[in-house]
């Protein structure tokens, strides 16, 4: 997805761009660029688990990971934006007992994932962002 979804999204408070396809929900992830520091925003698919919010880092399976992962990994800090609403978050990879449980819930969601998981020899981070503490 390009900075005109991202904009898009925005500016319709998410009614536009809200589902990618098979009808999967999208959110705005921003992190904090590791070498900018820069905002950096990606469209990505998620799941809700409680009060936790999963995304994938896929990239289609690509044989690295995306870099918004890679922001991630060097400031855990985030902000999600779920059609109008926005929060701050911290990001952490899941635990393999946690990816067990999760993934099987995420290929429900989106089959293609099992696909980009074949195509690559890395293990796909599944990533849970959890509410910040005030």
């Amino acid at each position: 997805m390009s900075r005109a979804n991202v904009w898009a999204y925005r500016i319709s408070g998410g009614r536009i761009g809200a589902r990618f396809r098979r009808g999967a929900p999208v959110l705005l992830l921003t992190t904090v660029g590791r070498k900018s520091g820069a905002p950096r925003t990606a469209p990505l698919l998620y799941l809700r688990d409680g009060a936790n919010v999963v995304v994938v880092a896929s990239k289609g399976g690509m044989s690295r990971h995306p870099l918004w992962y890679r922001n991630v990994e060097a400031n855990p800090e985030v902000e999600v934006e779920i059609g109008a609403e926005r929060w701050k978050m911290v990001a952490r990879r899941a635990s393999p007992d946690e990816h067990a449980a999760l993934w099987p819930r995420l290929v429900a969601m989106y089959p293609d994932f099992d696909g980009y998981q074949a195509r690559t020899t890395r293990t796909i981070p599944v990533v849970i962002l959890s509410p910040s503490r005030p």
